[in-house]
């Protein structure tokens, strides 16, 4: 009669650690689906490129919002083996060489590093912002004039086309603070609204 409770508190125990590892299984199998959906997602978007006319700069960029879900969700490391793995097989997959060198280079990991920014001084913050993206926005232009062979859009505008560089400039970066300001509303409606009310009863 001694070794009952023994017993119990074994039996207990063993059925509390049968628990943690069934909960833990089906975190891991929940995990795993997740990923696969928000790889399959941002390669959707990517390939989209090649179907709608003129959505090369802009299917790019939901492809990087929908990286917020993965981040918030699944934490940064997951968001950055995505990031990794799209822009992987993108190179493979995806026949739209500015979608997929955008989302390489600048679109894809950006709303990931975002925070690190939004931490700084907001003067510093927007400067760091504007260096970086006008750093990828030179390498953008000269890998695909030089490494994919896309003809200089600027050659197009004959005598006007000194004139043109600056602005094709104001207006890239006026896009990118207009891009930046989105995200944080995009973060916002998420939090707020699609997480709980959608994403919670499809997962």
């Amino acid at each position: 009669m001694k070794g009952i409770p023994f017993t119990c508190s074994y039996t207990q125990d063993w059925e509390r650690v049968q628990r943690v590892s069934r909960m833990e299984a089906a975190r891991d199998r929940r995990w795993k689906r997740r990923w696969l959906v928000w790889l399959a997602v941002c390669l959707l978007m990517l390939f989209m490129t090649g179907l709608i006319p003129f959505s090369s700069y802009v299917f790019p960029a939901f492809a990087g919002i929908v990286l917020i879900a993965v981040s918030e969700e699944n934490g940064v490391r997951t968001a950055l083996m995505v990031y990794l793995s799209v822009s992987l097989l993108s190179l493979f997959l995806i026949p739209d060489q500015e979608a997929k060198l955008l989302f390489i280079l600048l679109l894809g990991y950006y709303p990931m590093i975002r925070p690190v920014f939004q931490r700084l001084f907001r003067p510093f913050a927007y400067l760091a912002k504007l260096v970086l993206f006008n750093l990828v926005l030179v390498a953008f232009y000269y890998i695909c004039l030089y490494v994919f062979g896309i003809p200089d859009l600027l050659d197009g505008w004959g005598s006007f086309g000194q004139y043109a560089t600056y602005i094709v400039l104001g207006m890239a970066n006026l896009t990118f603070l207009m891009y930046d300001s989105m995200l944080t509303q995009v973060l916002r409606f998420y939090v707020e609204w699609f997480r709980p009310k959608i994403l919670r009863k499809i997962f």
